[in-house]
Order: structure tokens, then C-alpha cells, then sequence
């Protein structure tokens, strides 16, 4: 029988839909990193956990949520969730957002600059979507990735 260890250790933070959350997760994410000796990895995770907080507070009305993890090896995975089933325009594999678009260029910075990225609905049991991506300590140029099993993640 296959068996799924958890990660060594795993953040979430509920966030109210207020204009000083996405700096109070960034505040945090940068503790939880150099707690966890990726340092190196806070100028990258902050840019993408800035970039998809935003995004969350500024197209949703409800609370969000950001969620941090390692990678393997020595990366960690930003997530963020809110309450819009919709993935947004620029954030599906192949697809960037219009030039005359007023917004989604920030996805496309999540895109350029995550060494792998993804996004899911969560269905109609959960409302709501989640945006990911990594940052890894070795660049390897990004990636897009679906996972198959959302709720591992």
C-alpha cells in the first residue's frame, strides 16, 4: 500500500479582505523562510506571493488565503487561494493576457519568473480557485505543471 507523507512543514494563512493583508502574508512569508534556512529564496517568493495576494485582493471580495511549502530540493511552493472559481485571463498553460488588457500582466511576471506554476478550480464543492508557484535555488527556467491531486499540494 502506497503511502503520502505530508511535507516537513507547511504554512497557511487566512487572510480578511483588507488592503494590509498581502503585506502582512509577505511580512510572514519572509520569517517562515529564513526560519527555515531559504533566505536566498525570499527576493523570488515574495515577487510571487506578491504578485498573486494582489491579484486575490483586488478581483475578489471575500478572504484568501496564502499557503507555503517546501520543494524539493530546496525550493518552496507559494499558493494562494480566494473565493473566485475563475482562473484569470494569462494564467492558463499557452495563454497570455491581452496587451491592452489593464490588468493580468502581473501573472505573466508569476509566469516568467516561477521555476513552475499552475492553477485549478476547486470545484463546485469549494468555491473558489488556487494559484501556485515555485521557486526552486537552482533555475530551471519556468515551467508550467497541472497537479493531479490538488489537495497534496
Amino acid at each position: 500500500m502506497a503511502t503520502v507523507s505530508p511535507p516537513p512543514w507547511t504554512y497557511a494563512l487566512h487572510l480578511p479582505h483588507d488592503p494590509r493583508a498581502p503585506g502582512i502574508a509577505r511580512a510572514a512569508l519572509r520569517v517562515i523562510l529564513d526560519a527555515h534556512g531559504l533566505a536566498d529564496l525570499r527576493d523570488d517568493a515574495e515577487l510571487l506571493a506578491s504578485e498573486l495576494l494582489t491579484n486575490a485582493h483586488l478581483h475578489t471580495t471575500g478572504a484568501y488565503g496564502l499557503r507555503l511549502a517546501p520543494r524539493s530540493p530546496g525550493g518552496v511552493r507559494v499558493s494562494v487561494w480566494d473565493s473566485d472559481p475563475e482562473i484569470p485571463p494569462g494564467f492558463h498553460v499557452g495563454e497570455n493576457a491581452p496587451r491592452s488588457a489593464e490588468s493580468g500582466r502581473g501573472l505573466h511576471l508569476v509566469r516568467a519568473c516561477a521555476d513552475a506554476w499552475g492553477a485549478y478550480s476547486l470545484g463546485a464543492t469549494h468555491r473558489g480557485k488556487l494559484l501556485w508557484a515555485e521557486c526552486r535555488n537552482e533555475p530551471t527556467g519556468s515551467t508550467p505543471a497541472v497537479s493531479p491531486h490538488p489537495h497534496l499540494n
